[in-house]
């Protein structure tokens, strides 16, 4: 009698687990098609501005004032995102000299041309906490003494040309309007809610969710050992692009960093160090461009959705060289916290396109203007 009950009991369960494997390749192979489908070209190459956008773009400056309040220290307001900085230091960017023609906009319009520019390397939340934290990771990049009227009308920013990247190919939002709810639940402390919005499962936000985890990355081993990326797009010239940072470690000498104490609070801090400071070796890097293809699914207006690299691969248009240096003073620290890096910051031929990109132009001035003001720079 217990055998049959058993024997009973297995097959049920095999069953049962049989079942919901179909069900769960069913839903897997639904999903697939659906997003094949929908994530599939053509695609518009120009800018699609919604009605609402002005409207939620000031509502998402009060919040991220509110988020910058929040994390203050005692002393400084700090940024409302990307608050710790590894460092900021010096850095070359040399135009590729074999630059193709096509290419050649901007500050790339001389092929060998060298910029003097800073760099500043952070981790991405808006409250500084231990670098062996999962975080997504960020480098912003400004040339100095460009030439030319700029897209900000600022006097101070007259002769800057700003990059700002990102350690992930990929944004964890869609749009302005996905953003506003999701920034409004950040700072209301409900991280867990914003992908969730509501209890209607079509509002769930799953894909950005992953999207958002892969962001919040382990770390790497220095500031100067991984990618970033714009995920927004830009123009360059006639073209729509994106752009990304690669390590190249062969245009440098030679270097193994030592083994880093990962418990270290600020070891990423240390390496960066280590390697410009005491070992006194540059670091190299390749900035390269993804040309938008619109026959395929490449949208300007969606930045969570990464371009095909098979399709488009990126292109080096210039190399970047942090020379050996002393970076770790308090006037250098003090310095980058009131340095302002903003895509805005730009000659027309680089004009940042897409939603993502129009909001970062409003709230990056009002929170940098507040911030400084706040700190009576």
């Amino acid at each position: 009698m217990l055998k049959r009950l058993w024997l009973w009991l297995g097959s049920l369960l095999g069953k049962l687990f049989l079942l919901v494997a179909i069900i769960g390749l069913g839903g897997w192979g639904i999903g697939s098609a659906y997003y094949h489908w929908k994530f599939s070209g053509p695609v518009s190459s120009e800018e699609q501005i919604p009605a609402d956008e002005a409207a939620l773009t000031r509502s998402i400056i009060e919040d991220a004032i509110r988020v910058v309040e929040q994390h203050r220290d005692n002393t400084r307001v700090l940024r409302d995102a990307h608050a710790k900085a590894h460092g900021c230091v010096k850095a070359q960017l040399t135009v590729s000299p074999s630059l193709a023609p096509e290419l050649q906009h901007g500050v790339f319009s001389e092929p060998g041309k060298t910029w003097q520019a800073w760099m500043r390397l952070s981790n991405g939340n808006a409250y500084p906490q231990f670098d062996r934290a999962r975080d997504a990771r960020g480098m912003a990049i400004k040339l100095l003494d460009v030439p030319g009227e700029k897209l900000s009308k600022s006097p101070q920013h007259a002769a800057e040309q700003d990059f700002v990247m990102f350690n992930h190919p990929a944004f964890f939002v869609r749009d302005v309007a996905e953003y506003k709810s999701n920034f409004a639940a950040q700072a209301d402390g409900k991280k867990a809610l914003a992908f969730f919005p509501s209890w209607n499962p079509e509002s769930w936000e799953i894909r950005h969710l992953v999207i958002a985890l892969k962001t919040l990355a382990p770390a790497p081993e220095s500031p100067v050992a991984t990618t970033y990326n714009s995920i927004a797009p830009f123009k360059l010239g006639p073209l729509n692009i994106k752009y990304r940072v690669i390590p190249d470690p062969q245009a440098c000498p030679s270097y193994s960093l030592p083994a880093q104490n990962q418990d270290l609070p600020n070891f990423l801090r240390n390496a960066l160090y280590q390697q410009l400071s005491l070992d006194r070796i540059p670091a190299c890097f390749a900035l390269q461009v993804q040309r938008q293809n619109p026959e395929y699914y490449m949208p300007v207006e969606d930045p969570s959705i990464e371009w095909d690299e098979s399709i488009s691969p990126f292109e080096t248009v210039a190399r970047i060289q942090l020379p050996a240096q002393d970076f770790d003073s308090r006037e250098q620290n003090l310095l980058c916290d009131n340095l302002s890096f903003n895509p805005w910051h730009s000659l027309p031929e680089h004009r940042p396109i897409g939603g993502i990109n129009r909001l970062r132009k409003a709230v990056y001035e009002a929170v940098s203007t507040y911030r400084l003001e706040r700190n009576q720079q």
